[in-house]
């Protein structure tokens, strides 16, 4: 896992100076909390679009937060289902997951509803999801929730398709194949498919939408003091005061945050029953 630290780099003497003074004074270096964020997309454009974030969260609550961007969304499920990241992004089912195995709570989401979404080239021969039967679909991994899990779950249990998914690890990965002919659809979200590169998605053309659901949610493991969720989640919620703050929730896909209820946003997905589209990495790669 790479580890990205929201830290400005001292030399040793300065830095144990200020550490001296720092004691002198009675003050305690804060603790530092990991966030993990959903490697949904490449990690240089998390970090580009994460770091500032989580600087200025830092800056405003005292509350030191370390970046982790897991190398791949299976490796971000493994660490979340031990308990190991302080407080996260994920996306929706990822919330259920968490709660189950850790007890994580959600702190705070985007209002708008999250819908999973099926591309297909403009020029594509496809024209309703019943032509994709027998065909290769791709998707981001088999666990991210909109663009793939929940997808799948539809397109087997309604719409009667059978089809071979091809895990290609990041949504820009899926759009690109599918722009390129390398498979005949691709699962995403309107989220990432914005976020694309014009070149790529003025080539593909939306053929599906799933029905909306809470979308991703940022959550804390319990261990976590309460006081430190409060003022973290209310950092968050505080940028959309300015316009600075603004783009930066803009840039995370979370543009207009509102706090988070558990059993009123991600409770009735489990209701959803689909447990059994669920992949572990070692069964889809083959491990």
């Amino acid at each position: 896992m790479e580890i990205l630290r929201l830290f400005f780099f001292l030399p040793p003497i300065l830095f144990a100076a200020l550490a001296f003074c720092a004691g002198s004074a009675g003050a305690q270096t804060p603790n530092t909390y990991t966030f993990a964020v959903v490697p949904q997309l490449s990690p240089a454009q998390l970090h580009r679009e994460w770091w500032p974030v989580l600087e200025r969260v830092s800056r405003e609550t005292g509350v030191a937060l370390e970046l982790k961007i897991a190398a791949s969304v299976p490796k971000f499920e493994a660490e979340f289902m031990k308990g190991a990241p302080d407080f996260a992004y994920m996306n929706p089912y990822h919330a259920v997951m968490a709660k189950r195995a850790q007890a994580y709570l959600p702190l705070l989401r985007d209002s708008k509803p999250l819908a999973g979404i099926l591309l297909v080239r403009r020029d594509s021969p496809y024209k309703s999801v019943r032509d994709l039967d027998g065909k290769t679909i791709g998707f981001p991994a088999p666990n991210a929730f909109g663009a793939s899990l929940y997808l799948r779950a539809l397109l087997t249990e309604e719409a009667k398709i059978r089809f071979e998914p091809r895990y290609l690890n990041t949504h820009s990965n899926v759009f690109r194949h599918v722009a390129q002919g390398n498979v005949a659809a691709g699962g995403g979200v309107n989220a990432s498919f914005n976020d694309e590169a014009p070149e790529v998605r003025e080539q593909l053309s939306v053929l599906y939408q799933t029905p909306g659901t809470a979308p991703h949610p940022v959550v804390a493991h319990p261990r976590v003091p309460e006081r430190v969720r409060a003022a973290v989640a209310e950092a968050f919620l505080s940028l959309q005061r300015d316009a600075a703050g603004r783009e930066m929730l803009r840039e995370i896909r979370i543009p207009q945050p509102v706090k988070a209820d558990y059993e009123r946003d991600y409770r009735p997905l489990e209701r959803l029953n689909i447990e059994k589209y669920l992949v572990l990495e070692k069964e889809w790669r083959g491990g």
